[in-house]
C-alpha cells in the first residue's frame, strides 16, 4: 500500500496544481532544489518549499530526498546523484544531503536556477544528531554504539571527536563542515542559516522570495501574502524528526570539558561560520 500510494503522488499532486493555478504547463518557474548536511534543518527548508507550492505554480515538492549517503550508510556513486538531480521534473522542487562535488555544483548553480543549503550551529547538531542516533532512528549507524556507552555526556564525546575503529566510522565536527563551507563558496547558492530561519524569519523569507524573482521570474502572490503563507507552513513539530526547534539548545548539555575537547578538535569553526566571535565562548 505504501508503494502504491508512492507511486501515485505525483499524478494526485500534479492534478491539485492543475486545479490550484489554471493551468497545464509548469515550465515557467525557475528549477529549485533545496540542499542540506543531515540534521541541520533540512524539515525546516522542506516546510517552506512546500509553501512555495501555495504561492507559485508548482506542481509539488519531492517526496524523497536525493542523498549522497543511502539510509543503509552506502555512498552512493557521483553519476547516480546526478543522474536524480538531472531527473527531478520541471515544475517540481527538489531536495535532499548533496555534497559539493564538482559536477554538482556545477549542475545546481547554472543560470536560471535557485539552489537553497541550509546548515546550522556545530554544536547544536552534534546535540541533534546524538539523539537522533541514539532515541529516534534503531537503523542508524551509530545507534548500537551510542546505546552502549554510559551516559550522553560520552556519546557527545564521540560525536565531537568522531570514530574510525571496528568498521564504524564517522568524521569529526571539524570533517563534518568541511561540505559546508564548500557550499559557502559557490556562487548563485543562497546559504542559510537554520538560526536566522527561527530568530530573524522574515527577513530569511524575504530573501529567499527575492533568489527566486532574481531569475528574472515574478511571482504571482503578493509579498505580504506570500509571507503569511510560508509562516504558515513552519510547523517543526509536523516534522517526523521534529525534538526541540530551538536554536542555542547546546547550553544544555555542553560541559566545560566538552567546550574543550570541541575546541581542540574543531579550533576555530565557530569563528569562521560567524556564530562566535573568538574562542572564548
Amino acid at each position: 500500500m505504501k508503494n502504491l500510494r508512492r507511486a501515485i503522488r505525483p499524478y494526485a499532486k500534479t492534478a491539485q496544481a492543475i486545479i490550484r493555478w489554471k493551468r497545464f504547463s509548469f515550465h515557467e518557474v525557475p528549477p529549485i532544489f533545496g540542499n542540506s548536511k543531515p540534521k541541520s534543518g533540512s524539515h525546516l527548508l522542506l516546510q517552506i518549499l512546500n509553501g512555495f507550492t501555495q504561492i507559485m505554480p508548482y506542481k509539488y515538492v519531492d517526496a524523497e530526498p536525493i542523498r549522497t549517503i543511502t539510509k543503509e550508510g552506502e555512498r552512493r556513486t557521483s553519476d547516480k546523484i546526478l543522474h536524480d538531480l538531472k531527473k527531478i521534473p520541471n515544475g517540481v522542487i527538489g531536495w535532499g544531503y548533496v555534497d559539493a562535488t564538482k559536477e554538482n555544483a556545477s549542475f545546481l548553480t547554472q543560470t536560471g536556477r535557485v539552489t537553497f543549503f541550509i546548515y546550522r550551529d556545530p554544536r547544536d547538531l552534534l546535540i541533534s544528531q546524538v539523539f537522533f542516533a541514539t532515541d529516534m532512528h534503531e537503523e542508524h549507524g551509530m545507534h548500537d554504539y551510542y546505546n552502549s556507552l554510559p551516559d550522553f555526556n560520552e556519546r557527545l564525546k564521540v560525536a565531537i571527536t568522531g570514530i574510525d575503529q571496528d568498521g564504524l566510522k564517522m568524521v569529526s565536527v571539524k570533517q563534518r563542515y568541511e561540505g559546508v563551507f564548500q557550499w559557502r563558496e559557490q556562487k548563485n547558492v543562497m546559504c542559510l542559516r537554520f538560526e536566522d530561519l527561527i530568530n530573524n524569519r522574515d527577513v530569511t523569507l524575504n530573501q529567499m522570495l527575492d533568489e527566486v524573482e532574481n531569475t528574472g521570474y515574478k511571482i504571482p502572490t503578493s509579498r505580504e501574502k506570500c509571507l503569511s503563507i510560508l509562516v504558515e507552513a513552519i510547523q517543526p513539530k509536523k516534522s517526523h524528526t521534529f525534538r526541540s526547534g530551538k536554536t542555542g539548545g547546546w547550553k544544555e548539555y555542553f560541559t566545560e570539558e566538552h567546550k574543550k575537547l570541541f575546541k581542540d578538535v574543531a579550533g576555530d569553526l565557530l569563528v569562521k561560520l560567524n556564530y562566535e566571535k573568538n574562542n572564548d565562548w
